[in-house]
């Protein structure tokens, strides 16, 4: 008899619950992260490691890594991981290659527009003087943003989803067309250059990353080809010579820099997992019995987390000889407990956290290197160790949603991953020019002065995001893009 306990059948899903799960931490986090309180507030590790308080002046010479660092290479990773799911799910239906290429770019005009039309109905960007009709505009863009890249129920007729459509990119337009921005001393009126840096490099990402994803669906080794001839065209591409005269397009430097590129470091292994996760949910067996023990899976997780957690900790305070061996003691207790894999999932398991741990050495190794691991300018220790980070928790998630099956404890993050656009506009769109013109924010602002008041205030913002967001997705009102 066997005191063992054993987690129930693992039911494989059509959806990957833990990848948008991944994302709705990410998308959630960076919401977070704009709405916590400045100045000095709160401790160094609330903030960008090279923005510290109180001052929060960018210093690019000050390496370190906080979890405000982790938000948006945990969405360029899971952006990467969505693309053989997207894709290959197109071709099972038929779709031949040159149709997969039309809905590449078809997206990537899609997600670039879209960063190019949210900027524009900022309201700081409209103006920053204390004036009413920079909210009003703000709220007014929101809505036309549900029209233009709403992707609403197909329980509404077809000509009402149309026309929808159609009227929200006509009045954007005509908008567009008419807001001006008397502090731009560039342009006061409409211009491409004024755009969402953040989802223009997404916009560039998704359409690089498919078309390579495509050309080397069958072959592994050739995808990661790409990124050691990457490597060295970046390395030229910051010095003077033919590489960055050739590769830098004065004429389209408003939607393309090949600077943008260096981010398929975190976006190309994301695919490899995006194809192993379609392996996995295309398995045969519609349900399997796990070998591995229930409490080895939940030490499993509570290791994936401590992996994270040590990095955080230990680049952030520079402790990086003991970072580097506290992670090769847990990384090798980690392989002891997914050495042996019998089932699917667990098989998958193995496969995740032995490239988290090839893409960790990787990156503690680059660690010296440029200067110390940095966001901006990012460098190759900081690709590497967050890709790996980004498989760790993603390890975690898988655990806590397909074998535990406790999905519930993070279906709003899980909605939020199914619509990371909308509650990536929701809080500075939304949220905030209702609290402006209705008076709120200030008396809010007044009550929550203290630092960690201040911090709950930023959570609370988020909470409300999250939750109308998730009130979107379960109505089935999604902004695609």
């Amino acid at each position: 008899m066997t005191t063992e306990l054993q987690p129930k059948k693992i039911v494989l899903q059509k959806r990957a619950d833990a990848l948008d799960a991944l994302r709705g931490i990410a998308i959630l986090a960076m919401v977070l992260s704009g709405t916590i309180p400045f100045g000095g507030a709160l401790p160094t590790w609330m903030y960008h490691a090279q923005v510290p308080p109180p001052n929060h002046q960018f210093n690019p010479n000050l390496p370190g890594l906080t979890w405000v660092d982790l938000v948006f290479p945990f969405f360029i990773f899971t952006l990467g991981a969505a693309i053989p799911l997207a894709q290959s799910r197109r071709m099972e239906k038929g779709g031949t290659k040159q149709q997969v290429i039309l809905s590449i770019l078809k997206r990537g005009f899609l997600l670039a527009s879209f960063a190019i039309v949210v900027q524009h109905f900022r309201p700081f960007v409209i103006t920053t003087d204390p004036v009413a009709y920079k909210w009003k505009f703000g709220l007014i863009g929101f809505f036309l943003l549900f029209l233009m890249f709403g992707q609403f129920p197909k329980s509404l007729p077809q000509w009402l989803r149309t026309i929808a459509t159609v009227g929200g990119w006509t009045m954007g337009i005509l908008f567009l067309t008419a807001l001006q921005y008397p502090q731009d001393e560039r342009s006061q009126s409409f211009a491409f250059y004024r755009s969402d840096i953040i989802l223009l490099i997404l916009a560039n990402l998704v359409v690089f990353a498919s078309l390579i994803w495509l050309l080397t669906r069958r072959d592994a080794i050739l995808r990661l080809g790409f990124l050691g001839c990457l490597f060295p065209l970046l390395l030229s591409f910051n010095d003077d010579g033919w590489i960055t005269q050739n590769f830098s397009i004065d004429a389209i430097s408003w939607l393309f820099s090949f600077d943008y590129l260096k981010y398929l470091f975190i976006a190309i292994p994301g695919t490899l997992v995006g194809d192993w996760i379609v392996s996995w949910l295309g398995a045969k067996k519609a349900e399997e019995q796990p070998t591995w023990s229930q409490w080895r899976y939940g030490i499993i997780t509570i290791l994936m987390m401590s992996i994270n957690l040590n990095l955080l900790v230990g680049l952030q305070a520079r402790w990086l000889e003991q970072t580097a061996l506290i992670s090769f003691g847990l990384c090798l207790m980690g392989y002891g407990l997914v050495r042996t894999a019998r089932s699917d999932t667990e098989k998958l398991l193995n496969k995740m956290y032995c490239w988290g741990c090839y893409w960790l050495a990787l990156g503690i190794a680059f660690e010296p290197y440029q200067g110390g691991i940095k966001k901006d300018s990012a460098t190759m220790s900081y690709f590497f160790v967050t890709t790996a980070m980004s498989l760790f928790l993603l390890i975690a998630l898988m655990i806590v949603i397909d074998i535990f099956q406790q999905k519930k404890w993070l279906q709003l993050f899980i909605d939020n991953g199914k619509n990371p656009m909308m509650a990536y506009v929701a809080f500075g769109n939304f949220l905030w020019p209702i609290l402006e013109l209705t008076g709120w924010q200030n008396k809010i602002a007044d009550m929550t002065q203290m630092p960690w008041l201040g911090f709950f205030r930023g959570l609370t913002y988020t909470l409300i995001v999250a939750l109308f967001v998730s009130l979107c997705t379960r109505l089935k009102l999604f902004w695609k893009t």
